[in-house]
């Protein structure tokens, strides 16, 4: 008698079958894969409005360009299509204009694309360039941001002369006398972020927020300010505390739009207050806040400022989760947002007078959402380990969800991109730890494969079910690879991300050591052949790795921090080593307990190191102490510089690079194949080609 399977089972063995159709990930398929971005809805609820941002890995370039689609999924069209990167696509009131960001002449300027038909007209042309800008409800003036001298504000001559020398010029030395006088990759200068108001009739442009501090306070997410829907007042966030670099004190100030004193809303709370938005009647801000001075990794709560109360409420002090993205509906009676929660990032709902929280999806990890006019759809940019960004919508209430582009779709179709499964492991912490897995291409049980553990930075973060690049270049060449959220991570309530500070070698290590034991003891996981990679604190944790464990037959360090006084010396954000490590080098022992270099005399393990010339978030001088050290120690080992990135190497430029560097070192040490490209020639041709 024939045996009839299962639906479930036939629905297995038919994806089984369909993945092994399709071949490998490769770091070419990486750059062929397009990321969209930034949905924002016409004002009729009809169209959505987004960014497409795609790579040319030959040419080393990226671009991106403005691309509409019905709201419910059809008629999909590019509307922008330059060499010049164009993003930032923003609404008019009556729907027949999109405004957007584009670098076609003079920098990042603001241009208007008529809807009826026409070309772009450039309505900005500030010299130093215009960032997030906004055009009032009337129409009539731009509100953005740029760097300026504080001296000059808004004044196009002034801020000209004084910014000759200071990119290309006879300029030699830069000077400085006061601290966070360079952050990430660039130089101070002189200069400040203020917010700035162009008439686009006159052309007449003013400073909204004059004075010496960056006004608004830099953020690698959100744009700091914000306009009343009236388009009366501007809400903004600036740090004035007499030394930036050792406060998180960041506060919301509110200041007419024409011009005026700017006033604060906040000063009551002495730390970090952020990413302001009104309600659309008007009656509130919302907000994000810590509550703890000097910790950047305080939990972020959702508050409320009421205006004419002039009284602050916290919504979520219930809510053990970081708050993301914020956004009003239209009703003004509820906000959406994201949360960092075991390793996604759903939408939820909060109800502003009962202070009653929902979850509306979880999509795994989900980037940018925007509600229609109605608030009945949410467009959401969405993705998981095993599918890049799309353009989602999904219903209010959640229920119903829809996936309008297919943009990648040649990709997924030809290519195996590979899916997460999940782990909870135990720890001797008394914690189980969260971890992803992926397996690689042509996956055989039957079989033994090496591991690759990786180690995220932050610390204060998590891995999300998201695709990412490393999560596919190595599963495609033949490696499984962990993903752990280990003590110090987000989404695990604000005690575990607590864990870590002033532990930095304690309970990750522990960690990470019980991840790699249980991963060993997995049949199909070769425990001869593992290896660990991190960037960041995920780089500190190679580093403390290598003089204390020997499990490991390769390891690569990106950006790691090794000396922890020298640290505290040439670091930028000084309020991050000072809470994390205790006070200052001689005030803490704890940057002598926690530094990787006192154990110098226990590394065997091959290593790559990886870091940036412009890393002033962790100068690149700590990787070249270890490298040194190792050198020293006769332990294989290799260096390479990013001469001219930083923290994070550029994208296209370097990542190719970086990847294949990677496939490179742990073929050699964990048995696996040669490396896509030849790294000799990649060095002296910057060529990606076999």
């Amino acid at each position: 008698m024939k045996r009839i399977l299962p639906i479930a089972s036939l629905i297995l063995l038919a994806v089984l079958s369909q993945a092994q159709l399709k071949r490998a990930f490769t770091i070419e398929d990486l750059y062929r894969v397009k990321s969209v971005e930034d949905p924002q809805f016409s004002p009729d609820g009809r169209e959505i409005a987004f960014v497409v941002s795609t790579s040319d890995l030959k040419a080393g370039t990226t671009n991106s360009d403005i691309y509409l689609i019905d709201s419910d999924g059809h008629n999909l069209r590019q509307l922008t299509n330059s060499p010049a990167v164009d993003n930032h696509p923003r609404w008019s009131r009556d729907g027949k204009t999109i405004y957007f960001v584009s670098a076609r002449q003079g920098g990042n300027q603001l241009w208007a694309l008529p809807l009826d038909g026409g070309e772009p007209s450039q309505l900005t042309t500030f010299s130093f360039g215009t960032a997030n800008p906004v055009v009032t409800p009337d129409g009539r003036k731009v509100v953005f941001s740029a760097n300026v001298f504080p001296d000059c504000g808004a004044d196009e001559d002034c801020n000209s002369k004084n910014a000759d020398g200071l990119a290309d010029g006879p300029l030699k030395a830069y000077m400085s006398d006061r601290l966070l006088y360079r952050h990430w990759v660039s130089w101070k200068g002189g200069t400040a972020a203020h917010v700035l108001a162009c008439d686009l009739g006159t052309k007449r442009t003013i400073d909204l927020t004059p004075g010496q501090y960056d006004s608004p306070s830099f953020s690698l997410s959100g744009t700091g300010f914000c306009i009343s829907p009236d388009g009366m007042e501007l809400c903004y966030v600036s740090n004035h505390d007499s030394v930036e670099a050792l406060s998180t004190n960041r506060d919301l100030w509110l200041t007419p739009l024409n011009g005026g004193t700017g006033q604060n809303i906040t000063a009551g709370n002495k730390s970090c207050d952020a990413d302001p938005a009104y309600s659309p009647d008007g009656r509130y801000i919302a907000f994000r806040m810590q509550t703890v001075p000097g910790y950047e990794s305080d939990r972020f709560r959702l508050a409320l400022y009421d205006r004419a109360a002039k009284a602050r409420t916290i919504l979520t002090e219930s809510f053990d989760y970081w708050i993301g993205g914020i956004q009003w509906a239209p009703d003004s009676r509820n906000i959406y947002f994201t949360a960092d929660v075991k390793g996604h990032t759903p939408l939820y709902r909060i109800e502003v007078s009962s202070e009653e929280i929902s979850m509306v999806a979880d999509l795994k990890t989900i980037d940018a959402f925007s509600l229609s006019p109605d608030g009945k759809t949410i467009a959401v940019i969405r993705r998981s380990v095993g599918e890049p960004r799309e353009l989602w919508t999904c219903s209010a209430n959640g229920k119903s969800v829809r996936r309008l582009t297919f943009l990648n779709k040649e990709v997924e179709e030809t290519v195996d991109v590979r899916p997460a499964e999940e782990l909870w492991i135990p720890s001797p912490t008394g914690r189980s730890i969260h971890t992803f897995i992926v397996k690689p291409h042509d996956f055989d049980p039957s079989k033994k494969y090496p591991l690759i553990l990786n180690i995220h930075g932050g610390p204060q973060q998590q891995w999300t079910d998201g695709y990412r690049g490393d999560w596919q270049v190595y599963p495609g060449s033949g490696y499984i690879v962990a993903f752990p959220n280990p003590h110090g991570s987000t989404g695990y309530g604000q005690a575990f991300t607590e864990a870590i500070s002033k532990d930095w070698g304690g309970k990750v290590y522990q960690d990470v050591m019980a991840i790699a034991d249980s991963l060993s003891r997995i049949v199909w996981i070769d425990s001869s052949r593992m290896g660990a990679m991190g960037w960041s604190y995920g780089g500190y944790m190679m580093m403390w790795l290598e003089g204390h464990t020997h499990r490991f037959k390769a390891i690569a360090s990106m950006m790691g921090v090794y000396n922890l006084k020298a640290m505290h010396g040439a670091t930028e954000e000084l309020w991050f080593p000072e809470w994390d490590l205790g006070g200052t080098p001689w005030e803490s022992s704890l940057y002598e307990k926690w530094s990787p270099n006192r154990f110098v005399k226990q590394f065997t393990t091959p290593c790559l190191v990886i870091t940036g010339e412009r890393d002033y978030r962790v100068p690149y001088t700590q990787s070249l102490e270890f490298f040194t050290d190792l050198q020293r120690m006769g332990v294989p080992s290799r260096l390479i510089v990013f001469k001219n990135d930083g923290h994070w190497p550029s994208a296209v430029k370097s990542m190719p690079f970086y990847y294949n560097a990677h496939l490179d070192w742990f073929h050699k040490y964990l048995g696996g194949g040669p490396a896509p490209y030849d790294m000799e020639k990649m060095l002296r041709n910057q060529a990606y080609t076999k």
